[in-house]
């Protein structure tokens, strides 16, 4: 019961902190909108980091040296818990926005430094919105971006995961950025498997060697997805042992 006492305070706190930092960040916003980006992840990432130490993470990271040093990359990972945001967040290298349900925009403070990061706000039940959403996640790697999915669609419980949505894909195929699978294990075991309450776990984010979309074949372009699926779950399966 402490830890999410502790992290619900945390949240409040940062809540009425953000307030001026709005501030701060549309003015730097209006004088160069790459710094402004820069800065609202620095500070999210910070106060992420906080909510792990808070939360009992043990966090073991493998393969970060895969992801590219220079250039955006499209994230694709398996989702199991809203701390894959969080942890997530923490490891990534460049200017990443993470896609998210819609949902998530009613949220207040969260929802505006996502959008400060460049997130993106999914609409699963609207086949259009979604389009709309793929083309702007497509703009932001074309600026120098990396883009986060979920390819699932939504959260998973048990081993089994969702078909990977193939659509998700059109981001990596129409930028030429490389793709970088991502295996999640057992960040449901922070919050998900006992709700509403925060228990310490063990946790395991595996990144992938990188996908060249550009190399591949019209037939295999198509597959691309059930491809990266493949690759996360004999990722995941690997990893089991660490977070047992």
């Amino acid at each position: 019961m402490i830890r999410i006492v502790l992290v619900a305070l945390f949240l409040l706190i940062y809540a009425i902190i953000s307030i001026p930092l709005y501030l701060v960040e549309f003015i730097v916003g209006k004088i160069n909108m790459e710094k402004k980006t820069k800065s609202s992840q620095w500070i999210v990432c910070k106060a992420f980091r906080f909510i792990m130490f808070l939360s009992g993470v043990k966090l073991t990271v493998k393969g970060l040296e895969n992801v590219p040093k220079d250039g955006p990359v499209l994230y694709a990972s398996n989702h199991r818990s809203y701390f894959d945001i969080v942890i997530g967040y923490t490891l990534v290298k460049n200017n990443t926005g993470f896609v998210a349900k819609k949902e998530m925009e009613k949220i207040p403070c969260i929802s505006h430094w996502m959008r400060y990061l460049n997130c993106q706000f999914l609409d699963r039940d609207d086949i259009k919105a979604g389009l709309k959403t793929v083309l702007k996640c497509i703009e932001l790697i074309k600026a120098g971006s990396s883009i986060f999915i979920c390819p699932e669609g939504t959260r998973t419980s048990g081993d089994e995961m969702l078909p990977f949505k193939e659509g998700s894909f059109k981001i990596a195929d129409k930028t030429g950025c490389p793709i970088i699978p991502v295996a999640i294990n057992n960040t449901e075991a922070l919050f998900e498997d006992h709700l509403p309450w925060i228990k310490k776990a063990k946790v395991c984010f595996e990144f992938g060697q990188p996908i060249d979309m550009k190399a591949m074949d019209k037939d295999a372009k198509k597959h691309v997805g059930a491809q990266v699926q493949e690759i996360i779950k004999e990722m995941v399966e690997k990893n089991r042992e660490i977070v047992a």
